[in-house]
Protein backbone atom coordinates (compact mmCIF):
# COMPACT_ATOMS: atom_id res chain seq x y z
CA UNK A 1 0.00 0.00 0.00
CA UNK A 2 2.71 2.56 0.89
CA UNK A 3 4.38 1.98 -2.49
CA UNK A 4 1.25 3.39 -4.15
CA UNK A 5 1.19 6.51 -1.99
CA UNK A 6 3.04 9.74 -2.71
CA UNK A 7 5.46 11.61 -0.47
CA UNK A 8 7.14 15.01 -0.65
CA UNK A 9 10.92 14.97 -0.21
CA UNK A 10 11.85 18.22 1.51
CA UNK A 11 15.52 17.71 0.66
CA UNK A 12 15.03 17.58 -3.09
CA UNK A 13 11.67 19.33 -3.44
CA UNK A 14 10.28 16.40 -5.42
CA UNK A 15 7.16 14.29 -5.10
CA UNK A 16 8.11 10.62 -4.97
CA UNK A 17 6.03 7.48 -5.06
CA UNK A 18 6.69 5.13 -2.17
CA UNK A 19 8.92 5.49 0.88
CA UNK A 20 12.19 6.04 -0.99
CA UNK A 21 13.69 8.62 1.39
CA UNK A 22 14.32 8.79 5.12
CA UNK A 23 11.34 9.69 7.29
CA UNK A 24 13.03 12.90 8.45
CA UNK A 25 13.06 14.25 4.87
CA UNK A 26 9.58 13.07 3.96
CA UNK A 27 6.10 14.56 4.23
CA UNK A 28 3.06 12.42 3.60
CA UNK A 29 1.61 10.10 2.63
CA UNK A 30 -0.63 11.68 0.00
CA UNK A 31 -3.05 9.97 -2.35
CA UNK A 32 -1.84 11.76 -5.48
CA UNK A 33 1.30 13.31 -6.89
CA UNK A 34 -0.44 16.70 -6.98
CA UNK A 35 -1.23 16.55 -3.28
CA UNK A 36 2.39 15.67 -2.52
CA UNK A 37 3.67 18.53 -4.69
CA UNK A 38 1.44 20.95 -2.78
CA UNK A 39 2.62 19.72 0.64
CA UNK A 40 4.71 22.76 1.56
CA UNK A 41 2.07 25.23 0.38
CA UNK A 42 -0.57 23.43 2.43
CA UNK A 43 1.68 23.35 5.51
CA UNK A 44 2.47 27.06 5.10
CA UNK A 45 -1.22 27.94 4.84
CA UNK A 46 -2.03 25.91 7.96
CA UNK A 47 0.79 27.53 9.91
CA UNK A 48 -0.37 31.00 8.89
CA UNK A 49 -3.94 30.18 9.94
CA UNK A 50 -2.75 28.87 13.31
CA UNK A 51 -0.56 31.94 13.82
CA UNK A 52 -3.54 34.19 13.07
CA UNK A 53 -5.63 32.27 15.63
CA UNK A 54 -2.87 32.63 18.22
CA UNK A 55 -2.77 36.39 17.64
CA UNK A 56 -6.51 36.60 18.37
CA UNK A 57 -6.04 35.03 21.81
Amino acid sequence: MSEEQWYYDIGTGQALQGKVTNWDNRMGPYATRGEAEAALDKAKARNEAWDAEDEKD
